[in-house]
Order: structure tokens, then C-alpha cells, then sequence
């Protein structure tokens, strides 16, 4: 088969269609550079050089949507120590009433959008792929508060929804920005949609309602969406059901395993590699797990990637015995 090119070989993967290999991309986060947007935009596009991966999935730090609206954040800004939350910004339900929407182009949102400007520059033209990192206004609700989400969920709904309402119009706010910066889609994570966490029927009020109204605006200009479903007992079936045409979880240690999940989806599975132990396997294990995915996913609507972030101390080796692997399969 004729060698693609990285976009033709992703959305192949997207339609079910044939490919000359499996897609590959894998991610972690860069916190000694991500508080600068032109650089993590270098160091970013540098590891997907040096790793060949076939999609980028942007990694800004995990609470810039939290921090406008009052976080407080500590930053080591090395590369072994992430971004941390210091102080929440949600101390009493009143706090939430006073949440309003943002424009993109402000503060940590702001960055990224920069973020993805840098992406575009200096890919200048490339075919490689790349999409923003967003996350479910719930998600962002919980990194603001905190535990507290869960309380408030059931003693003060209506506060909360009114910031619900304000989070959801400047994640879309930011969504439109990143449209125009070239991004191919979007990585949505859900991080309350567990039933550990909550309720079937509290997520349907609090959740869904406002995931589908931002993964309706992120599907509308663009072509490579991933719903990345978080955590331990998830409410799978119901994230299944959003807009979007591709899904990650945590396949390797959670259910459904690939073989299980392409029964119940027609959509794009991305997963496979364990991100809980990858750091810590040999080069031999990583291939025969890889083996082992592709033979329970198919080569068909099947990207190679972890089932979330990767950790940061990583050996180097593991990301090219990932990446070799997919040319013997």
C-alpha cells in the first residue's frame, strides 16, 4: 500500500478504512515549559518529531480553565513536577452566582489559544494533526472547588448551574478560537463522569447537558474529536453517546477492553498502551502488549495510543518501543 501522509493515515483510521500502519500518538505533560506558550509549542512539536507520532494531542497545563476564574495554582516549572492546585477558588455556594463568560483570548485561556497559534506557525504547512486539550464544565467546576463539587451538586444546584452556564460558553468561546488557530478537533475530557463520584441522574443534570453543548460546537468546524472517558467506574455508556468520532479511556486496567467496546461502539478506539505501568515495562512487553491490542481492537478504526496522560519519568526507550511496534503488526 501506498504510503500516507500523517492526516490521510488518521482520518483513514476515523472512516474504518484501510491504512499502510496504525496511527500512533502518545502524551504527557511538559510543565517545565508549558507556562510558555511558544515554547511548549517548540518542545511539543520537537517530541512529535523525534517519536514520529502521527497526531499531536496539545498538553497545557491541567487547570488553565480553572485558573481565571480564581484557582490558585503552584508551578515547579520542572519536568518532573506538575502544575498543583494551592488554593481553590469556590469557598461558599455564592461564590459560584459570581462565575461569568470569558473571552478567549483571556488569561490562561488565552495562552493556549496562543498555544495553538504556535502550533500552526510552526508547523507551517506540515500534515501533521493536532488537537486541543479541553475539558467538560463539570471537570472544570471540580478543579475550582474541589470535593466540594459533590456537595454542592446536590445542596446548591441552582448556584451551580448558573456557573455551569458560564463555563460552557467560554469553553465554546474557546473552542471558536482554537478553530481558527488550525486545530483538527478537540480532546474532551470528562473527569466527574464516575458513578463512584456521583449519580447517573446527577451527571445527566450536571454533566451531559453542558458536554453536549461543547462537543456540538467543537464537531462543527472540525474533523478529529476524541472523548477521553476519566476514572474508575464510568459512566461509559452515556459519554459514548456525545458527539465525536473517536474514544479513549483507560482499556487496559478498566472496562470495556478494546475487544468489549468495539461491540458497543461504531466509533474510533483510541488505546492500548497502559499508561499505568508504561514507564515501568520493557521493550519486549510494550510490543506484546501492543500485539495484544491490536488483535482485540482490529486494524480498522483502531489508533495506538495510552489510555491517558503518560507519566512523566518515562524512559525514552518505551516511547520508541511503542512506535516500532506498530510497523510489525
Amino acid at each position: 500500500m501506498e504510503k500516507m501522509t500523517k492526516r490521510e493515515r488518521v482520518e483513514a483510521a476515523l472512516n474504518f478504512q484501510e491504512v499502510d500502519r496504525l496511527p500512533i500518538s502518545i502524551w504527557y505533560h511538559l510543565p517545565h515549559v508549558d507556562q510558555d506558550p511558544i515554547n511548549l509549542a517548540e518542545e511539543t512539536i520537537a517530541l512529535t518529531k523525534k517519536y514520529d507520532y502521527d497526531f499531536i494531542k496539545m498538553m497545557p497545563f491541567g487547570n488553565y480553565g480553572a485558573q481565571d476564574y480564581g484557582l490558585s495554582i503552584k508551578f515547579h516549572c520542572t519536568p518532573d513536577k506538575p502544575a498543583k492546585e494551592r488554593k481553590f477558588g469556590i469557598e461558599q455556594p455564592s461564590d459560584w452566582t459570581k462565575l461569568e463568560p470569558l473571552p478567549a483570548y483571556y488569561g490562561s485561556y488565552g495562552k493556549q489559544v496562543q498555544f495553538a497559534q504556535q502550533m500552526q506557525k510552526q508547523l507551517n504547512g506540515e500534515d501533521i494533526p493536532y488537537i486541543q486539550t479541553i475539558f467538560s464544565p463539570l471537570s472544570i467546576a471540580k478543579k475550582l472547588a474541589g470535593p466540594r463539587i459533590y456537595t454542592d451538586v446536590k445542596e446548591c444546584p441552582k448556584e451551580l448551574h448558573q456557573a455551569l452556564e458560564a463555563i460552557t460558553e467560554t469553553t465554546i468561546n474557546f473552542i471558536k478560537a482554537n478553530v481558527e488557530a488550525g486545530v483538527a478537533g478537540f480532546f474532551f475530557a470528562s473527569q466527574c463522569a464516575s458513578y463512584s463520584l456521583m449519580s447517573g441522574e446527577e451527571y445527566d443534570e450536571f454533566g451531559i447537558q453542558y458536554d453536549r453543548r461543547v462537543m456540538e460546537a467543537a464537531c462543527m468546524d472540525t474533523y478529529f474529536n476524541m472523548v477521553h472517558i476519566h476514572g474508575e467506574n464510568t459512566m461509559w455508556d452515556k459519554l459514548e453517546k456525545l458527539p465525536c468520532n473517536c474514544l479513549n479511556w483507560h482499556d487496559r486496567w478498566i472496562g470495556p477492553t478494546l475487544a468489549e467496546a468495539r461491540k458497543m461502539t461504531k466509533k474510533c478506539l483510541c488505546g492500548g498502551i497502559n499508561e499505568k505501568i508504561f514507564m515501568h515495562e520493557t521493550v519486549d512487553t510494550i510490543r506484546s502488549h501492543i500485539v495484544e491490542a491490536v488483535e482485540m481492537a482490529g486494524k480498522r478504526g483502531y489508533m495506538v495510543t495510552p489510555g491517558c496522560v503518560a507519566k512523566l519519568d518515562t524512559p525514552q526507550i518505551n516511547f520508541y518501543a511503542a512506535r516500532t511496534a506498530i510497523e510489525n503488526v
